[in-house]
This record gives C-alpha cells, sequence and structure tokens, in this order.
C-alpha cells in the first residue's frame, strides 16, 4: 500500500478571502486634529468598555500619537473629565 497525503487542505469558499487592510493613524492623516486631554468625546473612542486604554493594534495610531493619547487620557482621568473605570461602585454588595 502507497502512503497516502494525510493532510488535508481546507478548502475556502471562493471570493471569500479575508483580506485586511492597513490602519492608518487618523491622526497623521489629518494633521488638523490636536490630542487634547479637553477634549473627552475624542478620548473616550479610544477607550475600551472596561475603561482601559485600547492597543495600537485596535485603534490603528502611530506609536508617536498612541503615547499622546495614552498621556491626554490620564491627564482627563485625573482631572474627573473621564473615568477611571465603567462600573460605579455598587452599594447593595456590602
Amino acid at each position: 500500500m502507497a502512503m497516502e497525503d494525510t493532510h488535508t487542505e481546507v478548502e475556502q469558499a471562493p471570493g471569500r478571502r479575508y483580506i485586511s487592510r492597513p490602519k492608518i493613524c487618523q491622526f497623521c492623516a489629518d494633521k488638523n486634529t490636536v490630542i487634547d486631554y479637553k477634549q473627552a468625546d475624542l478620548l473616550r473612542r479610544f477607550i475600551s468598555d472596561d475603561g482601559k486604554i485600547r492597543p495600537r493594534r485596535q485603534t490603528g495610531t502611530c506609536a508617536l500619537h498612541q503615547r499622546e493619547l495614552a498621556r491626554a487620557i490620564k491627564r482627563a482621568r485625573h482631572l474627573a473629565l473621564l473615568p477611571f473605570s465603567s462600573q460605579p461602585w455598587n452599594d447593595s454588595s456590602r
């Protein structure tokens, strides 16, 4: 008996390939947009539902602007413009 190839290839439907597009930093694309800690509505887009800062691979920002975003978010949190977490303390758990 001849040895057959046991490795099977996964067949995909034609025309259904996932092609990832490169993410472009929106701050590099639009030079007029300024990252400022007072713009809470802009900074909220870069915070997850848990209140964590979203990583570069999710937002598509470059390293320079990601550092500026993190600094602005931390300043806004310190001044109570943004929450540190998404869930307020629940008094019923006491």
